[in-house]
Formats: structure tokens, C-alpha cells, sequence
């Protein structure tokens, strides 16, 4: 158990991280991801509120459908990521990191008094009564269809619901697996139903397992490969920002990322195959002449590909698969090549 973000979190069970890793791809885990902080905006305005600080088309959305965004400062560097659900047009539901939740939620209430002065119709709600499970992995939809009687073949990723599960009314997404916010009265209850109905396969894991699916995932952790310098081009995550926005801009720092859109970033987010030690976030990219060209910012062995697997920025340019340059471990240079990402392909279940 390791402390994190005011809350005690584990780090493995009594699988080890490999094992956990692997265990997830082959059949499926239940992560406890309560310390996530889910809420609610409500209200004729709550659409219109939540764009003027996210980069993501949220009118432009299906009822009960969601995408990634990036809540974004005055200088177009990202305060938080965060997945961001139209529940419909007069409720948003969105989960926001752990570690950002307080200044998320002063970002968001200090934007959210001037808007309620002008006259804006938005209130909200911080979702503590209740707690978040993430169910990943095959076994995911068959083990969670045991619990309800809603047809899950029918939602797809990015859907929305809410919905009865082991008789808790729970707020439903599909992701790569399923995030569950259930009462926290009953959350116990369904963790044990989910492990027993998956007769032992879906197994509990930690956060040394998450780590290591969300590096192959390619997926940013807030904190290393994201902070509040970096906007979310430089991020490489352009595709999230809507195509109405990209037009008209209205959220903060526009101006920045629109320019970087037309003219491009100096730096770029860059999947990495190294040789040698793992590197480790803060670790040195080097040209073959020393000269220092970026940094990486997570790192480690991937169980499912065995060998070394790494995100950081580079130079502008420097960003192209196949790119060679070296990365420093220890004061030792060690190969390494720009690779695309995702590491481990992505089975999202999408509508056909």
C-alpha cells in the first residue's frame, strides 16, 4: 500500500505487477479506482459552461455518449485531463484525476461563480457518496452481463448509462472494459459479485499493473506526461479537441493552441523502444553527437511485449517513427527509436 492523493492505495495484491499485467490481457482485473473524483454539472447552461474551459465539442455529442478533453489555463497548458460524458443537454457527468481534484474543483467553482453571476444557469454536484470501480480485460463484459439485465452488446465505447447492476443504481461507461460509479454503500457487495461470478479470472490489481497497461495504451498520466506547461498538441492529443472548436476557439488559451495547431508545436509526445535499463521519467534523450533534444516522462518494461517501452517529448521534427537517438540510464547512453503508439493494439468495442 503506498499513499496517494490523501488516499491509501495498493500497489499490487498478491499477484505480482508481471503477472497482474498479463493476467488482465488474458482474461481481466478489477481495479478500486474510488480516489478518482467524479461530479455532475446540471442546468440549462452547463454545456455552454463546461466549453469555455475544455477543448472538446461537448454540444456536438450523442445523449449518453463521451470523449477525452483537456481542461485547459490562459496559456493553453493543461490543468487536467478528463473524460467528459453528455448525459444530456442539461447534465454533464465528468471524472477528474486524484492528485488534481482540488485544483480542478477551485478551477472550476471559481469559473463557475462568474458565470452563475452574469446570470449562467450551471450548479453542480461533487459525486462523494459514491465510489468507482474500472472493470478491464475479455472477461470484462460477459462477468459484468451476470450482474444486469441491460443488453451490453448494445453499448459501445465511449456509451453512457444508468443503469440497475447487483441492485445498485449505478452511472455506467464503456471504455476498453467498463467504469462503474456505484453507490459506495454497495460497492463492496459488487466487487465481491464481479470476482465470484468471473469464478476467480478477473482477479483484483493494483496500481503498478495500471501503470504498466496504461504505458502500453499510450495512454498520458497526469502529472508526468502531462503538466500544466504542456498543451494538449504538444501532448498529442489534437484529435480531442473538436472540430467546431478548432474553428472558433472560446475555451482558455485558444489563442496558443490554435496557433500551435496552424504552425506546430516546438516540442511532441514520442513512443520509445530502448535498449538497455528501462528508463525512467526525467530520463535524458540524447542526439548521437550528446546534444540534449527532450526528456522522457514514463517508462518501464513491458510485460505483454517484454522489452523496454517509454513516452517523452522531443524536438519538433524529431518526433517521426523510426527517429533514432539515445536515452541516458544511470549516466550511460543506451539506443533507442520513435515508435507509434499504442504499444499493445487497443480492442475497443465500437459500433460496426
Amino acid at each position: 500500500m503506498v499513499p496517494f492523493a490523501g488516499w491509501s492505495m495498493p500497489i499490487q495484491y498478491k499477484d505480482t505487477i508481471m503477472d497482474s499485467t498479463l493476467n488482465c490481457r488474458a482474461h481481466g482485473s478489477l481495479f478500486d479506482v474510488s480516489h478518482m473524483c467524479g461530479l455532475s454539472l446540471q442546468g440549462s447552461q452547463a454545456i455552454p459552461f463546461l466549453e469555455s474551459l475544455v477543448v472538446a465539442d461537448v454540444a456536438a455529442l450523442k445523449d449518453g455518449t463521451g470523449s477525452l478533453t483537456v481542461f485547459t489555463n490562459d496559456k493553453g497548458g493543461a490543468i487536467d485531463d478528463s473524460v467528459v460524458t453528455k448525459v444530456n443537454d442539461h447534465h454533464v457527468y465528468l471524472v477528474v484525476n486524484a492528485g488534481c481534484r482540488d485544483k480542478d474543483l477551485a478551477h472550476i467553482g471559481a469559473h463557475m461563480e462568474a458565470f452563475q453571476k452574469k446570470g449562467g444557469d450551471v450548479k453542480w454536484h461533487v459525486h462523494d457518496e459514491r465510489s468507482l470501480l474500472a472493470l478491464q480485460g475479455p472477461l470484462a463484459a460477459p462477468t459484468l452481463q451476470l450482474l444486469t439485465k441491460e443488453d451490453l452488446s448494445k453499448m459501445y465505447f465511449s456509451d453512457f448509462k444508468m443503469i440497475d447492476i447487483n441492485g445498485s443504481a449505478c452511472f455506467l461507461t464503456r471504455k476498453d472494459g467498463f467504469e462503474i460509479s456505484v453507490p459506495s454503500e454497495n460497492a463492496v457487495d459488487l466487487a465481491k459479485a464481479l470476482l465470484e461470478k468471473s469464478e476467480g479470472k478477473v482477479r483484483l490489481t493494483g496500481l503498478g499493473a495500471r501503470d504498466s497497461l496504461r504505458l502500453e495504451a499510450g495512454l498520458c498520466l497526469y502529472g508526468n506526461d502531462m503538466e500544466q506547461h504542456i498543451t494538449p498538441v504538444e501532448a498529442g492529443l489534437s484529435w480531442a479537441i473538436g472540430k467546431r472548436r478548432k474553428a472558433e476557439g472560446g475555451f482558455l488559451g485558444a489563442e496558443v493552441i490554435l496557433k500551435q495547431l496552424k504552425e506546430g508545436p516546438k516540442i511532441r509526445r514520442v513512443g520509445i523502444f530502448s535498449q538497455g535499463p528501462p528508463p525512467r521519467s526525467h530520463s535524458e534523450i540524447v542526439s548521437g553527437t550528446g546534444e540534449n533534444i527532450g526528456e522522457v516522462t514514463s517508462g518501464g518494461f513491458s510485460p505483454c511485449l517484454k522489452k523496454n517501452i517509454a513516452m517523452g517529448y522531443v524536438k519538433n521534427g524529431l518526433h517521426k517513427a523510426g527517429t533514432e537517438f539515445k536515452v541516458v540510464v544511470r549516466g550511460k547512453q543506451y539506443d533507442a527509436v520513435v515508435t507509434k503508439m499504442p504499444f499493445v493494439p487497443t480492442k475497443y468495442y465500437k459500433a460496426p
